[in-house]
């Protein structure tokens, strides 16, 4: 660990300010009001007679580390939760954030115990770590790492069903080429469990039906910084209420320390400091944009995309009630409680909400100009165009087209929502051009009620596109060039469940299967991989609780 500790730089804790009530200890446990500052120091709660579960090679490569550094003891204890054991300079303090709560653009404070907002923040997320490694600046927190003064009564830990889920979907999504944290490690106490509701097997309650005892985990996330628009909103409200005498600096603080953390490469710093948010928040706008379009493009559902769940820097963010779309549906929501504004099609919309309270938080600096003002109201409102001319551009690579043919687009998504088919293995059957029905039989749920006709119809309308765009491409780039957008593999619900059954059992071998094969999700894979994971969901799983919906993974 001590080449690790030697590229800290905590340039969070080092230009922004902390809360003037904090301990200097760390010992900050209990669910408080926070007035002020934008990070409170914690120190972790270990877990108990912790044991690796799995870690991210390709993640350890890229940060610069040997592989063996996760069958280190030092390791194992750092990443459980014990600072205790972080080489100098490593600080044995992590920090917790507080930010605030909007659904669909309307802030919210009643989920705050004090029913103030200023208690609203990582309940159960602490960063430790801040560092420049293989050229790169990366954050490195644990979730589940016990309880912060934003807690809101809970116990702060995270059981290893809801782990295992994020751990392997960050670095599936990853793979897949869309924006997202990362996933460092898996750490399970072989001791401790924790108590959570969670459904009956068989079960198909909305809700779950009973308690169960999950073993705790922590896992250990990485992102080039975990500011989130949430985050924004929060200092920007102090502001504006003028809730404390440095609300207005603080502010400018966290919008300058987005800028530095995220953006800097794009923006020249000797601009004054309302071009450079002005160009922030036109480089956020192209950012979530293409984000949104490639959860569209590969099937994902965020489920619950507030904006506390939006990243500054425009990468998919908290792993909790999300899901890959089997069944082609555009009302497609995993999570109960998340009602359908949250559902796959709406999330585009989802996404102009959380922009509209960007541009309100950054607009709250009273630096601006007039002319500037006007300037970021031009971007907000013109946010749905942008994000329309994304999506048409996923739909043309999805369908291999050169240029835009929204007509058909809508024509396809009609035929395969009657049809009821595999969203995955539709588009990758159809990457293969064919010319008649049968090969996408595969991906039909029911093929002999299937309209022939009109998919035939659409068939020849397709491969009339492809040729009248009269492009130099061959039959086999155009298929290759829809494969590489294609997926092959996503990471089924029913494929997680005896992952993680089996692991809190102490078998952790499908843990890895799954690793190996959703890091490669484009390959086509050996004949039992493609058996098991190229396949449509069993028709008795669906309805199931905690396989079809959930609500919540905790």
């Amino acid at each position: 660990m001590n080449q690790v500790a030697e590229r800290a730089d905590y340039s969070l804790l080092e230009t922004l300010t902390p809360d003037p009530e904090a301990t200097a200890t760390g010992e900050d446990h209990d669910p408080r009001e926070v007035f002020s500052g934008h990070y409170v120091p914690v120190k972790p709660t270990p877990l108990p007679d912790p044991a690796l579960v799995a870690f991210s090679p390709t993640l350890f490569a890229e940060l610069g580390f040997s592989e063996g550094l996760a069958q280190t003891a030092d390791f194992l204890s750092i990443f459980s939760g014990d600072l205790e054991a972080a080489p100098a300079p490593m600080r044995t303090l992590g920090w917790a954030t507080g930010y605030a709560l909007s659904i669909y653009g309307q802030e919210h404070i009643q989920q705050c115990p004090f029913q103030t907002g200023n208690g609203y923040g990582d309940g159960r997320a602490l960063s430790v770590l801040e560092g420049t490694f293989e050229g790169r600046r990366w954050e490195l927190q644990l979730k589940g790492a016990g309880r912060t003064p934003y807690c809101r009564g809970g116990d702060g830990r995270a059981v290893l069903r809801s782990s295992v889920r994020e751990f392997l979907a960050q670095e599936h999504m990853h793979a897949l080429g869309v924006p997202t944290t990362r996933s460092l490690s898996l750490v399970v106490s072989r001791s401790q469990g924790i108590q959570r509701p969670w459904y009956t097997e068989g079960s198909r309650s909305a809700n779950p039906d009973r308690w169960v005892v999950d073993p705790a985990a922590i896992s250990t996330r990485v992102a080039s910084s975990f500011l989130r628009v949430g985050q924004l909103e929060l200092f920007a409200r102090r502001a504006r209420k003028n809730e404390h005498p440095r609300a207005a600096a603080e502010l400018e603080q966290i919008l300058v320390h987005a800028i530095e953390r995220e953006y800097r490469h794009q923006i020249p710093s000797e601009l004054e400091l309302g071009e450079q948010l002005i160009r922030l928040t036109q480089a956020f706008r192209d950012r979530l944009t293409h984000m949104v379009a490639q959860w569209m493009r590969v099937g994902y559902c965020q489920g619950n995309f507030n904006g506390d769940n939006c990243a500054v820097g425009g990468f998919t963010l908290d792993y909790g009630p999300f899901g890959f779309m089997e069944l082609f549906d555009p009302a497609y929501q995993p999570w109960t409680g998340g009602g359908r504004h949250f559902a796959f099609f709406n999330q585009p919309v989802a996404a102009a909400q959380n922009f509209h309270m960007f541009c309100q938080s950054v607009r709250t600096w009273q630096g601006f100009s007039e002319a500037q003002l006007n300037t970021i109201d031009t971007l907000r409102m013109g946010f749905p165009g942008v994000m329309t001319e994304t999506l048409d551009r996923v739909w043309m690579a999805k369908l291999g087209l050169a240029s835009d043919d929204p007509a058909l687009v809508r024509r396809l998504l009609t035929l395969m929502q009657e049809t009821l088919v595999d969203y995955t293995i539709f588009f990758r059957e159809l990457s293969e051009l064919p010319d008649t029905l049968a090969p996408l039989w595969a991906s039909f749920y029911h093929p002999p009620a299937v309209d022939n006709a009109e998919w035939m119809a659409w068939l020849d309308d397709w491969h009339t596109a492809l040729q009248l765009d009269g492009d130099a491409r061959t039959a086999v780039q155009v298929s290759e060039q829809m494969k590489a957008v294609n997926p092959r593999y996503i990471l089924r619900e029913w494929h997680l469940v005896p992952a993680y059954t089996e692991a809190a059992q102490g078998d952790i071998r499908r843990i890895h299967e799954l690793q190996a094969v959703m890091t490669r999700p484009y390959e086509t894979q050996e004949d039992d991989t493609e058996r098991r994971y190229y396949a449509r969901k069993p028709v008795d799983a669906f309805g199931l609780g905690g396989v079809s919906h959930m609500s919540c993974s905790s």
